[in-house]
């Protein structure tokens, strides 16, 4: 009986795999296409949570930054999209140092700062607001490409409901008029 349920398991799981595979494949092949917006959360960054006391956006000592190994982790973002050619018409970033670098290392292009990409961690006041810009970006469809906005895990999860791990992605299709279907998560592993 153990050894049922085991190999059921074993199973189960690889069965799981091949699932996430296909959906992973499903969503390059949807980015392929264009049109599409892509919200990536910052790669890998030293250890604590928000960023320290004193913290000021035009100043990147004073912030919590990309770790060596989230940097070698954008990198292969970038190397992905690359080689599978999936077209990037725009990239955005929230102005907080650790997504401007992460946009750069993936993307190899200066990205524009958007305030509305900005880290809500700790920070409520402005989320009405932020979520209101951030929609009317996602809601729009992109021509002659995808649209990549790096944010922050707070972020993201306020617009879409998904909070994604560091350097994870979450691919949503445009409908207009402030709407946007959430079309999947892709997450690169990093070597």
């Amino acid at each position: 009986m153990r050894k049922r349920r085991a190999i059921a398991a074993a199973l189960l799981l690889a069965m799981s795999a091949i699932s996430a595979a296909r959906a992973d494949e499903s969503l390059w092949s949807l980015l392929k296409g264009g049109g599409q917006v892509v919200l990536m959360r910052h790669a890998l960054t030293t250890p604590g949570v928000g960023d320290p006391e004193g913290m000021r956006l035009a100043d990147c000592a004073t912030q919590r930054n990309l770790s060596d190994e989230g940097r070698a982790h954008a990198r292969v973002v970038g190397e992905a999209f690359r080689a599978r050619a999936i077209p990037v018409a725009q990239v955005l970033s929230s102005p907080w140092c650790r997504c401007l670098e992460t946009a750069r290392l993936a993307f190899g292009t200066e990205p524009q700062a958007s305030p509305a990409l900005g880290n809500l961690f700790g920070r409520a006041d402005p989320q009405g607001r932020q979520i209101g810009q951030m929609r009317t970006l996602v809601s729009r469809r992109p021509s002659g490409g995808n649209l990549v906005l790096v944010s922050h895990g707070s972020t993201i999860l306020a617009l879409t409901g998904v909070s994604p791990a560091t350097g994870e992605m979450v691919v949503v299709t445009p409908q207009g008029d402030g709407k946007f279907v959430v079309a999947g998560r892709l997450e690169v592993p990093a070597r």
